[in-house]
């Protein structure tokens, strides 16, 4: 039987994942961003918590890790590298690690440079990745303690996944991330029409999250450094890659 998500929305922009094995009855939350609204997720499904699975440090997906495990008992799994910012760590995973949760497996990825200890969990026979604040849907992550090297190859990383992987990103960033998207690489007719989804979807209040691997691939600038359009349009045509991502994450952070 297959892993169940369900998804809600919490705080002003976070999404909130639970992930739910019903063959042996185990339910992860993936990130803890308001304790309330997990806990209303929970009563919602009829799920009780036993795992939460931390992408990286930051309040906004760490901060319920003790109430909830106060609460609920439950086991809380995080990077290795960084286990002595996740509260209440109980499980240290790194690189290459698989995470048995019950009958399902997650792969775990070190993906850094939004922080340097962020992690990604990838359930393979699902086809799911959660992957915090790594990629977005047409964006990724801030560096606030990575470089661009290392962002381009965490991105590379999820890249490598097949297209039809199913993304799970932790915030509803994504109409801002396509007004800017569309002025680096404004010939991609492909980017346009899916802004007009996304702008359906938006103007309903309604999510654009999940996202796949083969949608990010085609759209999202910050995994499209190769494109000549993008690059003729930021001025670095046959620039190595990883200058052209940089160049682009710094015009993001300045739109």
């Amino acid at each position: 039987m297959s892993l169940q998500v369900h998804q809600f929305p919490c705080r002003s922009d976070n999404y909130g994942f639970l992930a739910h094995d019903p063959e042996q009855g185990l339910t992860a939350c993936i990130d803890t961003p308001d304790a309330d609204a997990i806990n209303a997720g929970l009563e919602q499904k009829g799920w009780r918590l036993t795992h939460i699975l931390n992408t990286h440090h930051h309040g906004d997906h760490t901060g319920a890790n003790l109430p909830l495990k106060e609460r609920w008992g439950c086991t809380i799994v995080g990077a290795a590298n960084d286990a002595e910012r996740i509260p209440g760590i109980d499980v240290r995973v790194a690189d290459g690690d698989t995470y048995a949760f019950g009958s399902l497996s997650a792969e775990v990825f070190e993906v850094p440079g939004h922080t340097t200890g962020h992690i990604a969990y990838y359930f393979a026979s699902e086809n799911i990745a959660f992957v915090g604040d790594t990629l977005f849907a047409l964006g990724c992550g801030r560096l606030f303690e990575g470089t661009p090297e290392m962002m381009w190859n965490s991105l590379q990383k999820l890249m490598a996944l097949p297209d039809e992987t199913v993304i799970y990103c932790a915030h509803e960033y994504t109409q801002a991330n396509a007004e800017f998207a569309i002025t680096v690489e404004p010939g991609n007719t492909q980017l346009v029409a899916r802004m007009k989804e996304i702008e359906a979807l938006r103007a309903q209040d309604l999510p654009t999250v999940p996202t796949t691997i083969g949608l990010e691939r085609a759209t999202n600038p910050f995994v499209r450094p190769m494109s000549e359009d993008l690059q003729a349009t930021i001025g670095l045509s046959g620039a190595d890659l990883v200058s052209v991502f940089a160049e682009t994450r710094k015009r993001k952070d300045n739109f």
